[in-house]
């Protein structure tokens, strides 16, 4: 409990350790990408037993914007960017990964994210469990405006999957919570908090395996993926924060900025293609860096709201 507690406190720290290894040992960062599936569900297992079926699933009204927030984060943004797209006559690799990467539902690491922030993870973990429930639907007219993507019906067993992966873990978690864990004293949650950033340390390892080997065989097209998703992630994380305190809702800009910049775009590696996601993997490897420094970044800019 003791070693869980501290890796409580250098949450940030191990995030950073992760990234690091997961560049500098491309080699395990392979042997470990079959592993992801199960350390996702170990994440979303020990974020649903910190919070809570009660906080996490909140009341009526609660549910009803989630799903609002879905359409909007999931249909309007990447249609939005198709337009945009069309517009300006761009097109290709990058193109592509930001159509994708706005039709995703959250990543399943948000509420972990959102915790480290200082900020209530319950709103990122009912988004994370909508949107992805939403996903199939969601992603429909994305793939009609663009057929290039490849089978609706692959993305539709993705989602069906992985949906069933969420529900598993945060089921059991919150029946732990509910039962054994009933009233947990803050040494408790500190724990939980530690072995937590353990598993997002861990599991980032294995989705950095195609940035190591482009530091030396593609370094300019590296940069330019990095400047890309840095923009992308963060710029939809400030607008989507900003707009919310602005609307007077300030105790969800954290977890629904977190959301809207950090999504799931890894989902559709096993449902799409290998001919239009091979070009997309340094992307998704870049695409974790900002993710992972969304606390150590931004964490000042989200601490604002624990500050009122």
């Amino acid at each position: 409990m003791t070693l869980l507690r501290l890796a409580a406190r250098q949450g940030r720290a191990i995030l950073i350790a992760g990234l690091v290894v997961g560049i500098g040992f491309p080699a395990l960062a392979f042997a470990m990408r079959p592993w992801i599936p199960e350390l996702v569900a170990a994440m979303l297992f020990v974020a649903a037993l910190r919070i809570g079926p009660r906080a996490a699933f909140g009341a009526a009204r609660d549910f009803g914007a989630a799903v609002g927030i879905a359409g909007l984060y999931q249909v309007v943004f990447p249609l939005v960017a198709i337009a945009l797209f069309l517009a300006l006559g761009w097109n290709g690799v990058f193109a592509t990964a930001i159509i994708l990467m706005l039709a995703a539902s959250p990543i399943s690491g948000s509420p972990n994210i959102t915790l480290m922030t200082g900020n209530d993870p319950a709103p990122a973990l009912r988004q994370l469990v909508i949107g992805t429930a939403l996903l199939p639907l969601t992603v429909i007219p994305v793939f009609w405006l663009t057929p290039d993507l490849g089978n609706l019906s692959d993305v539709f067993a993705a989602a069906a999957r992985l949906l069933a992966l969420i529900l598993a873990a945060t089921g059991l978690g919150f029946a732990i919570r509910a039962t054994v864990l009933r009233d947990p004293e803050p040494e408790t949650l500190a724990a939980i908090d530690g072995a937590s950033a353990i598993l997002m340390g861990v599991v980032v390892v294995g989705l950095m395996s195609a940035v190591g080997p482009a530091i030396f065989d593609d370094p300019a097209g590296l940069a330019v993926a990095l400047v890309i998703v840095f923009a992308a992630n963060f710029g939809l994380q400030l607008a989507a924060a900003t707009a919310l305190r602005a609307s007077g809702r300030r105790h969800l800009a954290a977890p629904l900025g977190i959301v809207a910049g950090n999504r799931n775009i890894a989902l559709f590696i096993a449902a799409l293609p290998a001919a239009v996601t091979d070009p997309l993997l340094l992307f998704i490897g870049c695409y974790q860096i900002p993710m992972y420094l969304t606390p150590i970044l931004l964490g000042r800019f989200y601490r604002r709201e624990t500050a009122l």
